[in-house]
Parts: C-alpha cells; sequence; structure tokens
C-alpha cells in the first residue's frame, strides 16, 4: 500500500472512539459530557465498569498497530509517522467533532510494532501511577521520558517512533478537551452510535 494510503488508514482506525462506544452502548453515556470530556478508559471505568474498559482499552491499543503494520519493518519511518497519525486520530476524532482521548493507549499499540519497550515505558508509567493514585502524573512522566529512552537504546528507528507519538500526546495534554455546552448538535453517525434509544425510532 502507498504511504498516503496508509497515513489515511492509521487517521481513521485511530479515531475511531472505542472508549465513548462503549459508555453509550452499555450505559447509554457520552464520556463528552463527563467531567473535563476526555474519552479515556478511566472514564469507561467509572462510568461502565471493568470489562467494557478491557475491551476498549484493547480496541485501542489495536487500531494503533494497524498503520505500523501496514507499513512493515522495511520502512520505519513511515512505521513512526502512522502512529504518530493514529495517535493524532484518537484525540481529535471527526466522528467525535474534534474531541477525544490521550492517546495512551493507542500510542502503546503503535510502539508494540514499531519499539517494543516504549510500550511497555508506557504501561509502567501508568500503572505505576494507577498504584499511587496518580494515573495521570505517572502516564505523563513516562510520555516525556519515552523518547530519551529510546533514544538511550542507540535505536533511532525506535527513538523516531517514540517522538511520533509522544508529541500529540503531550499536545493534548496542554490544551485538553473543550466542555460541550448541553444540547451539542450531533452527527448521523454519533447519534446511531451514543444515542441509540433517543434516536431508535429517527
Amino acid at each position: 500500500m502507498e504511504a498516503a494510503g496508509i497515513l489515511v488508514v492509521a487517521f481513521v482506525a485511530g479515531a475511531i472512539p472505542f472508549s465513548n462506544i462503549a459508555t453509550g452502548w452499555t450505559r447509554g453515556v457520552d464520556l463528552r459530557d463527563i467531567d473535563a470530556g476526555t474519552v479515556s478508559g478511566t472514564g469507561v471505568y467509572r462510568v461502565a465498569g471493568f470489562l467494557p474498559m478491557v475491551v476498549a482499552g484493547l480496541l485501542d491499543i489495536g487500531k494503533g498497530a494497524v498503520g505500523p503494520v501496514l507499513a512493515g519493518s522495511g520502512r520505519p519511518e513511515l512505521a513512526a509517522l502512522a502512529g504518530g497519525v493514529a495517535v493524532v486520530g484518537h484525540n481529535w476524532s471527526p466522528f467525535l467533532r474534534g474531541a477525544g482521548g490521550r492517546g495512551l493507549t493507542t500510542a502503546m499499540g503503535a510502539l508494540a510494532v514499531t519499539a517494543w519497550p516504549g510500550s511497555l515505558i508506557l504501561l509502567g508509567g501508568m500503572a505505576i501511577g494507577r498504584i499511587f493514585g496518580q494515573t495521570a502524573l505517572g502516564s505523563f512522566v513516562a510520555e516525556v521520558t519515552v523518547t530519551p529512552a529510546l533514544a538511550a537504546l542507540g535505536w533511532t528507528a525506535a527513538a523516531l517512533a517514540g517522538a511520533a507519538v509522544a508529541a500529540p500526546m503531550l499536545v493534548k495534554r496542554l490544551v485538553g478537551n473543550e466542555r460541550p455546552a448541553d444540547g451539542r448538535p450531533r452527527t448521523y453517525v454519533t447519534r446511531l452510535l451514543f444515542d441509540r434509544d433517543r434516536y431508535a425510532a429517527s
């Protein structure tokens, strides 16, 4: 597949909001209306429980791997960029009118293909943060350190992959999600995904 096609597929796959789909279909809740409006695994757990969080998390990991897998090992720069594009799609999903998550699990999926130690760094930061009740802080530290840690391994392609996924995650932490106002218009697609009971007769 051509590079442009791979990047498009990576973005669209990354943009699929599995966390919001999980809460929409199990509890009828749109995560954009909860707290700061971040569509995240933590939000899924709070709203729908452990099993939906695990399923959504695994799907988020999988969608991050799609682009790098299509790029293949022979095109490491393209694979790194595809991983970063998937995180961009997740963080600013067109299916959610530009809202989204922080990209951690999607980045794990991308790095699992392009630079697997990076996935362990992100997972470790999230796990340690959760143990101490500071998941956001632990994840942030992992996001900041993943690129220099991979660079220290002497693997240029791995460092590039780390930078490609870390950049959109750090930008998202800076800009966040704008809290939507009540009565926010939804597209037909989001009606079907998240308001199935309300719009069943439409």
